[in-house]
């Protein structure tokens, strides 16, 4: 596919609202890639693209489930699947860009304290009106400004359908025993979750504390920046 370089609108009125600076685009920006065509053996089960999520519902702006990062990240995610590929393992991806227009659907979720269908699976032990206060909702996100990735292990050989490592808890758990050093799940799977954040780090993307999947390029390009063009 021929990708459109000719770039992004910047928006004048969400700044004002949310103190972010925020490009828009209906098309694939400069400097981002399909990551699944610089890792054609890599996984990729877009959770916020189907209602297999904590909201219940495909998630505004994810049109199609592609996977899309920046150029560098998805370079030095390739280096981590290339160690994995050596054992017999790869990467399965959850999410990676995520739209502003997604990160504002959670919020006008979050803020529905009526609807709690995904309650048993993602958030057993919090209280829907305290996902702000708990820090597992928030305005914006890192997933939009395109270097962030949420990810687990899996053997390469496995279908979407077989089960990933074992890292103690499922992906979107808002828990504590999500958190990459909670010492309440069992040994191996913390040794998983050490694995991954070894290599992870190793290639430049650094953990988030409260979420084992989740990580993000040190020297990410658009630091700054909040884009908002779909997953397409």
């Amino acid at each position: 596919m021929k990708l459109n370089l000719l770039f992004f609108v910047m928006l004048g009125c969400l700044p004002a609202l949310l103190n972010l600076k925020v490009a828009q685009s209906s098309t694939l920006p400069k400097g981002f890639v399909y990551a699944d065509q610089v890792i054609p053996d890599i996984k990729v089960d877009l959770r916020y693209a189907t209602k297999h999520n904590f909201v219940g519902m495909p998630i505004d702006g994810y049109v199609q489930p592609r996977f899309i990062l920046t150029d560098q990240a998805a370079h030095a995610l390739k280096e981590v699947q290339e160690e994995l590929r050596t054992f017999g393992l790869g990467l399965k991806i959850f999410d990676g860009y995520r739209p502003q227009r997604a990160v504002d659907n959670f919020v006008r979720w979050a803020k529905d304290v009526n609807d709690n269908r995904m309650k048993r699976e993602f958030y057993p032990d919090v209280k829907k009106e305290n996902l702000f206060k708990e820090d597992y909702i928030a305005a914006k996100s890192s997933h939009s400004r395109g270097s962030t990735v949420d990810l687990t292990i899996t053997s390469i050989a496995a279908t979407l359908n077989d089960p990933d490592l074992d890292m103690g808890s499922g992906f979107d758990l808002f828990a504590p025993k999500s958190w990459p050093t909670n010492l309440e799940i069992t040994t191996e799977a913390r040794a998983h979750r050490m694995l991954l954040q070894i290599l992870m780090r190793k290639h430049g993307f650094e953990p988030y504390p409260k979420e084992w999947w989740h990580f993000t390029f040190k020297n990410e390009p658009f630091p700054d920046t909040y884009f908002d063009f779909p997953v397409q």
